[in-house]
């Protein structure tokens, strides 16, 4: 199998998460900026990335880098691309892009470009060519133009793969899987502890623990990527792949806690867990967060409470933000505690010392994940 680069986008803040993700699997990173994280490999391996990444946006393989300074320089070196190698002329594609240069005030003229070069290689080369439009869950191709550097790739991911497929419900002001799972990999919290989430509203936070705990690859949740659509998928080694990562699924051996005080939440989050086939593993109870059940053993507790976007929420807010600091003061020492929260003024209000403030984007809105250590005796003690 003939080797490229394989990139990683990533929101902002979580490349070093997804960079940790990718080296357990067993692959070397060549390349960590603020928004991706890129290798060396085959094919294959981006049907082996798109399985078992939590954190990634999506899996794009390099099909050729050149230097543009216009469309019609663009159309040029994209039409000598062996795409009747590459794609399904009795297909349908999709092209999306990244454009910066001075020359481009429309992004939809770059990507009418790409389409039109493609589109005539294929009918010059196969007498047939591909319907094309935005939908992506088939063929997608990916343009990088910033200034005069092309890079051009197959997007084998199609549809992202930060929606890990079992969300069916989503509930009020969800949190992306790909951020339930990277703020849960970026915290202390080990898969053989107690996971204890209050208000855990659709339940993403406790799937993505259980997942995680069971280590469930989140691309099992899905039928189809965008390399199923490439020319030359290899079905087989597909099938291989998914049989091995049901294989290597453990028994989750932790206590996993999710408690809100809405009926429907509970639900909702019941509902997605037994989609994501982890609701045996999650103990769902209906409870105001005060209220949680904390187990002695050791363990995390984490809350993503609402960040008050408009002023009069702010003022009620600041009182829960206050309950939380005395929550985790009274009920749950001895565990780490984990806010993740897009407000920090609601924050104060905690009033515990943060051991660590980890960034993360929630959407557009800047958040913290904050870690609070909760010692069962003096902070002597401890030491």
């Amino acid at each position: 199998m003939v080797k490229s680069k394989i990139v990683l986008p990533c929101p902002p803040y979580i490349a070093p998460v997804l960079r940790q993700e990718i080296e357990n699997l067993g692959y070397k990173v060549t390349h960590e900026g603020p928004l991706d994280v890129a290798l060396e490999g085959t094919r294959n391996d981006c049907m082996h990335l798109n399985l078992h990444l939590r954190t990634a946006n999506k899996v794009l393989f390099l099909i050729k880098s050149f230097k543009a300074n216009d469309p019609d320089k663009l159309y040029q070196q994209l039409y000598q691309v062996k795409w009747e190698d590459y794609l399904d002329e009795n297909g349908y594609l999709c092209i999306t892009s990244y454009v910066n240069n001075e020359k481009i005030l429309n992004t939809q003229f770059a990507n009418v470009r790409v389409k039109d070069a493609i589109v005539d290689r294929l009918k010059d080369k196969t007498g047939t060519r591909p319907d094309s439009g935005p939908l992506r869950d088939q063929m997608v191709v990916f343009l990088h133009w910033m200034e005069d550097q092309v890079s051009i790739y197959l997007d084998t991911s199609g549809e992202t793969i930060s929606k890990h497929g079992y969300r069916k419900i989503p509930g009020k002001a969800p949190m992306n899987e790909s951020l339930a799972a990277a703020t849960i990999l970026a915290s202390n919290w080990k898969p053989n502890q107690v996971f204890i989430n209050p208000m855990c509203g659709s339940g993403t936070l406790a799937i993505e623990a259980a997942c995680i705990a069971a280590n469930k690859a989140p691309g099992l949740n899905r039928e189809k990527f965008g390399f199923h659509f490439l020319k030359g998928f290899d079905l087989e080694a597909w099938d291989k792949l998914k049989e091995e990562a049901i294989q290597n699924e453990k028994p989750i051996e932790c206590e996993i806690i999710a408690g809100d005080n809405s009926r429907m939440a509970i639900q909702a989050a019941k509902q997605n867990a037994e989609e994501a086939g982890v609701d045996d593993a999650i103990t769902f109870e209906k409870k105001d967060f005060r209220d949680s059940t904390i187990p002695e053993s050791e363990g995390v507790v984490f809350l993503n409470p609402e960040y008050g976007e408009r002023l009069g929420d702010e003022q009620e807010l600041a009182n829960v933000y206050s309950q939380i600091g005395d929550f985790f003061k009274r009920d749950c020492k001895g565990k780490t505690g984990y806010i993740f929260t897009g407000n920090m003024n609601l924050a104060k209000k905690i009033g515990l010392r943060t051991k660590r403030r980890i960034p993360f984007m929630n959407a557009k809105i800047e958040c913290r994940l904050l870690e609070y250590e909760l010692y069962a005796g003096t902070k002597k003690d401890k030491g």
